[in-house]
């Protein structure tokens, strides 16, 4: 006995639209069955996660701060996907950005003045972009797998952070701490309102960058070549779109947009290069971009509330004493939740009997 999925003549839309909506719902009841599992009230654990960090206006502004990487890595991400073209590596990606936009304030803290944070800005988006090339340029090169190599980079990125900020990039006077100095005023991304809370531009930079796409995608002949080319690569050739140049736009883009979300988050949150500089935006943002529905104006609320699930997690923490492993729980459930319900959506199952072998060796 076997399972096949066939594919669905005519699948429902009104399921397509709520596919998002059923698999968070039943991301939030395995999340109740989970809290419960572990000695919780699960009413007040759903509280403290979801409703108690929107509470308080410093909430809010630490909400901003943690979506805005993932609605810019989200939104590079459904380039990629809509493309069929797998990049898992948004984390390597946003690191790397991170550091090629470090340059200035680590390395030329001589180098003053309001053009800086511009110039970061342009080094993170061409450091995050290269970094995605590599996967790209072995994809369309050699055919490679490029889930598996921009996966792997991500560790090789990670290495060469904590390589830096423990040796030659580490702040001597940081008290002998794995960390870089602590970057200026001007090189910092402004705080929207200074007075009430830390949320800085970044958000807004974040959702014109994913707007931009929306237009890209919907609005020009490149978003619809992207469309065919993912959807029927046999129509795309047939239409005169190469497959192997739209590898390199849509991990350049890509890579571009995680780069980009690696200086914002170093370069205005956290001021400093550390060791550890995300706590897996990149992999989030994957989570990001299908509930999002591979639409960048749907990415910006998918972004919202994944920055939800960490604020949720670090409350739980307080409030609850449970671990930090419940948020990656809950954004790993959503993920299968999504991805299981869009199948069930588009194809059903099958049982098929598997037919047993004529004859046997006893016969013989």
């Amino acid at each position: 006995m076997r399972l096949e999925l066939i594919k669905r003549g005519n699948p429902s839309q009104v399921l397509r639209f709520l596919s998002p909506l059923i698999g968070l719902a039943l991301a939030i009841l395995t999340g109740a069955i989970m809290f419960a599992v572990l000695g919780k009230n699960p009413f007040q654990a759903l509280y403290v996660y979801f409703v108690e960090p929107l509470t308080e206006l410093w909430s809010v502004h630490e909400l901003l701060i943690k979506a805005a990487p993932l609605i810019l890595m989200g939104a590079g991400l459904s380039v990629c996907y809509l493309s069929n073209n797998w990049n898992i590596g948004a984390e390597g990606q946003f690191i790397m950005g991170a550091l090629a936009g470090s340059i200035f304030p680590v390395l030329f803290t001589d180098v003053q003045g309001f053009f800086v944070l511009p110039l970061m800005l342009g080094f993170a988006i061409i450091g995050g972009a290269l970094w995605a090339l590599i996967p790209a340029l072995l994809k369309a090169r050699f055919n490679t797998n490029e889930i598996l190599v921009s996966l792997m980079l991500v560790y090789v990125a990670e290495l060469i952070l904590d390589y830096l900020v423990r040796g030659p990039w580490r702040n001597p006077q940081g008290m002998n701490f794995p960390e870089s100095v602590r970057f200026p005023s001007f090189a910092r991304i402004p705080e929207l309102m200074p007075v009430d809370g830390r949320a800085n531009w970044g958000i807004v930079i974040a959702i014109l960058v994913a707007i931009g796409i929306w237009v890209m995608l919907s609005r020009t002949l490149k978003g619809f070549e992207i469309k065919v080319l993912g959807s029927s690569p046999r129509a795309g050739k047939f239409a005169g779109f190469d497959a192997k140049k739209m590898v390199f736009f849509a991990f350049l883009l890509a890579g571009g947009c995680a780069g980009l979300a690696g200086i914002i988050e170093v370069a205005g949150a956290s001021a400093q290069l550390r060791p550890t500089i995300s706590p897996g935006y990149g992999f989030a943002a994957i989570i990001v971009a299908f509930l999002g529905r591979l639409n960048p104006l749907g990415v910006i609320v998918a972004g919202l509330v994944l920055a939800l699930t960490y604020l949720g997690g670090e409350a739980a923490q307080i409030t609850l004493g449970l671990s930090d492993k419940v948020a990656r729980v809950f954004q790993g459930a959503l993920l299968l939740y999504i991805l299981a319900c869009d199948t069930l959506i588009h194809y059903r199952i099958r049982f098929v009997r598997t037919p047993k072998a004529v004859g046997s060796a006893a016969d013989a």
